[in-house]
């Protein structure tokens, strides 16, 4: 499998980095162990995480995702085979605020690094801005993990232009650790928070680019068809408002596509976002062992001229 260089970072990159989000919350610990044995067997060796994944689960308070993936390597004795990132940032909270202050992030990590049962994390991430803290106090934060050694890398998501600009600005001048990864939503039905402003500082700056939600929480999967297929369910907040026109547009180009190669709309869906200009590499998620195959799909292809301007055209807003 044919990796690509994160940004800056020393780390590489499998073609789709593992959403573990779903560790602990739509799927049990022993799924979870099962989806990253065969992940690994597959050469998919990056996970995402975040100290908040899987707090919307029932009974959950946040945190265990990590601790999963924590038990795994522990139990596999495999942290070396595997690159993890995880975010700082949001709150344990559902509605609580933000906070990207010295001190939180210098007491989250420890509590990320205990959760992971590891003594560093690959690439650490802001999560969310809190719009408040200064932008050098972050990255000095940052700065004192990685002269402990406790962080390796950092990155950024759901940052604002000017606070993305500001922190990269900070960190020229002023000697600080340059954010060297941004993580942006991005997908066929979401393209608006990454293309324009955010792709051309990340270009501008050499930013390696992993974007969530590819799939569109499941949408672009094919898997619902329409609204009554998802009502009630937790997917409603999510997927509510893709069922117009575009949406349906978006859908029906993917299965002409993915019945031509003879291929999953998952898989397809994918493939477009790693064929875009400015990405390095899409983040999915899987709850069966057999949604694995998308992946394997996703790479084995490539999409030509006519198809990717087929798709970029109906998915415009």
């Amino acid at each position: 499998m044919v990796k690509k260089k994160l940004g800056d970072t020393a780390l590489k990159t499998p073609p789709i980095v593992f959403g573990g989000n779903v560790f602990g919350w739509t799927i049990t610990e022993k799924e979870s162990f099962r989806m990253m044995d065969q992940l690994l067997d597959m050469g998919f060796d990056l996970i995402d995480s975040a100290d908040v994944y899987s707090r919307w689960a029932k009974g959950n308070s946040g945190g265990e995702s990590e601790s999963i993936i924590g038990k795994y390597m522990k139990s596999r004795g495999n942290r070396h085979k595997l690159t993890i990132t995880t975010k700082v940032g949001s709150s344990m909270q559902q509605g609580g605020d933000k906070d990207i202050s010295k001190t939180h992030i210098l007491k989250a990590v420890e509590d990320s690094l205990r959760r992971l049962q590891t003594d560093h994390i690959d690439l650490y991430f802001t999560h969310w801005d809190d719009h408040k803290t200064p932008v050098e106090e972050t990255l000095g934060a940052y700065q004192k993990l990685i002269e402990q050694g406790k962080v390796r890398s950092i990155g950024a998501s759901n940052l604002s232009p000017q606070r993305l600009r500001e922190s990269l600005n900070a960190a020229k001048n002023e000697g600080l650790p340059k954010y060297q990864v941004f993580q942006p939503e991005y997908s066929l039905m979401q393209r608006n928070k990454f293309e324009g402003d955010i792709q051309n500082i990340c270009q501008e700056h050499g930013l390696g680019v992993i974007s969530y939600f590819s799939l569109a929480s499941g949408f672009l999967s094919g898997k619902y068809q329409s609204i009554e297929d998802i009502e009630g369910s937790d997917r409603e907040q999510f997927l509510g408002d893709y069922f117009d026109n575009r949406g349906k547009n978006v859908l029906n180009a993917l299965k002409d596509i993915s019945d031509h190669h003879n291929i999953s709309q998952a898989g397809i869906a994918l493939r477009w976002i790693m064929q875009r200009p400015g990405i390095t590499a899409p983040i999915a998620s899987a709850t069966k062992p057999e949604h694995l195959k998308s992946f394997e799909e996703a790479v084995s292809i490539e999409l030509t001229e006519d198809e990717m301007e087929k798709l970029t055209a109906v998915s415009k807003h």
